[in-house]
């Protein structure tokens, strides 16, 4: 029942800020009804994809659960640069990036070592280094482009084409990896056992999952036409907003699911969430979503301009930190506290930006 009233209220909020929307209504309180919408209809996806990843293995199902979790944040990007907020759509997913990396890592590290009996979180290493990886590719595409903005030599005349070709190269080596986990992952038992039954039946679960993608696709265009003015009204920047507070609300479901599977000493399956949310991202979302921009008249690349350097270090040291920390397969609780420290000088730095 309280599952019911929880979807209920997703829908409910995504109603009422489609009433504020065309009712003219103030753009910040749309803004904080957007962020509550988005959340609640991330956290359905959640619960969706839990009920259709009943009968998978968690392979299959961290990969399910990080792909539709990613919906919102891919409608997000979409309305933002169709919009021209080519400064949201970048600092949202790479603020998505460095959130699922630093903040949510390093709270499920903190609640599985708190529940663990020795006070370390285990769990396998092949898919964190996989992750590691495949985070340093795209890295280093940001990188050496960003340093060529800076540098403003002849190649970055031609960030958009090196971009796009880099955005095809990345999404042929992440499909490599896909096919590679998920293969290694088939004769793995179902993620979620008859100890923790689902709270839906898996019809119910494909058709609240459906219903919960529309609503978050109309949900996320008209939370990004509330962005410009509300941003103007609270004094915040378009940077932070996009780093920090897009990126935290549309990824809810890895926020919420995550740390709950920590929490419920299911290590394997939390790390995977988590981890298939950070390789989805850096790997998937952003080139795709890179490709998808050459449809409209401002186009999103690797390059982070000149005054994002600090973007550029955060996400190289970020991929260092999290291979440290998850490629021994164990972390005890004070690594998941030096990831939260990470997360929150960030926020701070770009705070001030």
């Amino acid at each position: 029942m309280r599952t019911w009233i929880a979807i209920g209220s997703s829908f409910a909020a995504a109603l009422l800020l489609g009433v504020l929307h065309f009712t003219d209504a103030d753009a910040t309180v749309q803004f904080g009804v957007g962020i509550v919408a988005l959340a609640l209809l991330a956290w359905t996806v959640g619960v969706g994809t839990e009920c259709v990843g009943a009968r998978f293995g968690p392979a299959t199902t961290g990969v399910l659960q990080s792909t539709l979790g990613n919906l919102p944040e891919l409608f997000i990007v979409i309305f933002a640069l169709r919009a021209g907020e080519i400064v949201v759509a970048q600092t949202s997913i790479l603020g998505s990036l460095l959130a699922n990396a630093l903040l949510i890592l390093g709270l499920a590290i903190i609640a599985g070592a708190w529940r663990s009996e020795d006070g370390v979180m285990r769990f396998g290493r092949r898919l964190p280094n996989d992750t590691t990886t495949l985070l340093m590719l795209v890295v280093f595409m940001i990188t050496i482009l960003s340093a060529s903005l800076s540098a403003n030599d002849r190649a970055s005349e031609h960030a958009v084409a090196i971009s796009s070709i880099g955005a095809v190269l990345i999404l042929v080596v992440y499909g490599a990896w896909l096919a590679n986990y998920l293969r290694a992952g088939a004769g793995e038992g179902p993620a979620i056992g008859e100890e923790h039954p689902p709270p839906l039946g898996f019809g119910t679960g494909v058709v609240v999952l459906a219903l919960a993608g529309v609503a978050a696709a109309f949900t996320s265009d008209w939370f990004v036409a509330a962005i410009d003015p509300a941003v103007a009204e609270l004094g915040i920047s378009k940077a932070f907003t996009g780093l920090v507070i897009v990126a935290i609300a549309g990824n809810a479901v890895e926020n919420v699911v995550g740390v709950q599977l920590a929490w419920k000493r299911r290590y394997d399956l939390s790390i995977s969430v988590i981890k298939n949310s950070v390789a989805q991202i850096a790997a998937f979302l952003y080139p795709a979503l890179v490709l998808i921009s050459l449809l409209f008249t401002q186009r999103l690349t690797f390059g982070v301009p000149p005054g994002g350097i600090v973007l550029v270090v955060a996400l190289v040291f970020a991929a260092l930190a999290i291979w440290q920390i998850t490629g021994d397969g164990e972390a005890p609780g004070y690594e998941g506290l030096a990831l939260l420290a990470t997360y929150a000088v960030l926020a701070t730095v770009v705070w001030f930006e």
